[in-house]
């Protein structure tokens, strides 16, 4: 392969796509539990017995699911090796975390209670099929002209610089105030 190339340049994710189990566990747990719009279902185009479920996370972009009615709920976790998904987190916002626990618990959906990462809080669970699924908080807001990644990444160069374990509010805190200036 060739040194002299040229990078793709992403410009966001597109969608992610998941393999569910039966049609109606998909539309129960990602409508009405996660609260995301069913955008449109249509067949999957690649194997005309799976049906393929389009879900809105909220920022416009997708989320879909394979779906199949010779499918079975499979509550054995999906497995922990290279080069498969480890884990998905959606982005929601601090009113909605502080209802996160007590509307997972209403669904009887077992968690993690409320992780603070330092730069973020979550909470982590399993989807019927048992893929690993975390929502998140972040700390901070983002000033004009920037966006989280620009927060996060100055955060990270004052951490190291300081030779600090992880990415804490102190950092947060001093990395928007330099994005700022």
């Amino acid at each position: 392969m060739s040194t002299n190339y040229t990078p793709i340049q992403t410009q966001g994710v597109h969608h992610i796509t998941l393999n569910g189990a039966d049609r109606q566990t998909s539309i129960d747990f990602w409508r009405r539990i996660l609260g995301m719009a069913l955008v449109f279902e249509q067949p999957n185009l690649d194997a005309k017995d799976i049906s393929h479920l389009y879900f809105c996370p909220g920022d416009g972009r997708l989320i879909t699911i394979f779906t199949s009615e010779d499918r079975k709920v499979d509550d054995s976790p999906n497995p922990n090796d290279a080069g498969n998904l480890h884990h998905l987190v959606f982005n929601v916002s601090s009113a909605i975390f502080a209802q996160v626990k007590s509307e997972l618990k209403d669904h009887s959906v077992k968690n993690s209670g409320e992780i603070d990462r330092g730069f973020m809080h979550s909470i982590i669970f399993r989807d019927p099929l048992r893929q690993l699924l975390e929502l998140a908080c972040y700390k901070f807001q983002t000033q004009r002209g920037f966006n989280e990644s620009d927060v996060l990444h100055a955060a990270h160069s004052i951490r190291v610089a300081v030779g600090d374990y992880n990415t804490e509010d102190k950092h947060l805190a001093e990395a928007i105030g330099q994005l700022g200036k």
